[in-house]
């Protein structure tokens, strides 16, 4: 039986699943932690493996983006109009999202200039800014889970609910499917994993099973290798 964390209680026909955001967080607390360290990794003038990091922060905006383009359409509306004593709440959401913007903007701006030449001074510009958004995420990502969860839970219908994810699923391109896929249930338990699991078409279950989970521990291993030397 799955639990609903927003209350602790089983999760029913009824109620939104809510405890499958808390997961798909846990992606971006992961990457946002790992990013500027793989960036201090890089040797100086290895733009080959640069252009790596790169690539993958890159996976790692236009999820970010996309997991909040969901909230901004689908979750904030509603609760707007069914919860409007939480109103506050919900628009300190759209602001956090607006500053994580901003710190976003900051990584773009430092992102070419290291790819370019993969200097120290512009990987450690672009390091800091890594960590300036990721200080700003955590606050969002915290208060999201402890404040909002809980609103979702008592006033969206679960099909409302389900949309988001389906939406946020739907901007990650087909050949990147795998990859997200290995970056949620890398750290999800037996119960979490199966969840998700069950909410893949059986020909996605398939090709996880066949080639997803073998290419996904291989661009971990490729990625992260550098951090084990440390």
């Amino acid at each position: 039986m799955s639990l609903n964390s927003s209350h602790g209680v089983p999760a029913t026909a009824e109620r939104p699943h809510t405890h499958e955001m808390v997961v798909v967080h846990r992606v971006f607390r992961r990457e946002s932690a790992l990013l500027p360290r793989l960036v201090r990794a890089v040797p100086e003038g290895d733009t080959a493996r640069a252009a790596r990091i790169v690539g993958a922060l890159g996976d790692y905006t236009m999820g970010l983006h996309h997991h909040h383009h969901a909230e901004d359409e689908l979750i904030w509306p509603l609760l707007r109009s069914r919860a409007a004593q939480d109103e506050a709440l919900v628009g300190r959401m759209t602001e956090q999202h607006a500053t994580i913007d901003r710190t976003l903007a900051a990584v773009a701006e430092w992102t070419p200039v290291w790819e370019r030449s993969a200097d120290r001074i512009s990987g450690e510009e672009l390091a800091l800014a890594l960590e300036a958004h990721r200080t700003a995420l955590l606050e969002h990502l915290d208060e999201e889970e402890r404040s909002v969860l809980p609103l979702v839970a008592g006033h969206l219908t679960v099909a409302e609910w389900d949309l988001v994810g389906q939406r946020g699923m739907e901007g990650i391109p087909k050949n990147k499917r795998m990859l997200a896929l290995g970056a949620i249930l890398e750290e999800a338990t037996p119960e979490e994993s199966a969840f998700f699991l069950g909410r893949v078409p059986l020909i996605g279950r398939l090709l996880w099973q066949a080639v997803g989970r073998r290419q996904y521990a291989a661009h971990r291993r490729t990625m992260r290798a550098p951090l084990d030397e440390e």
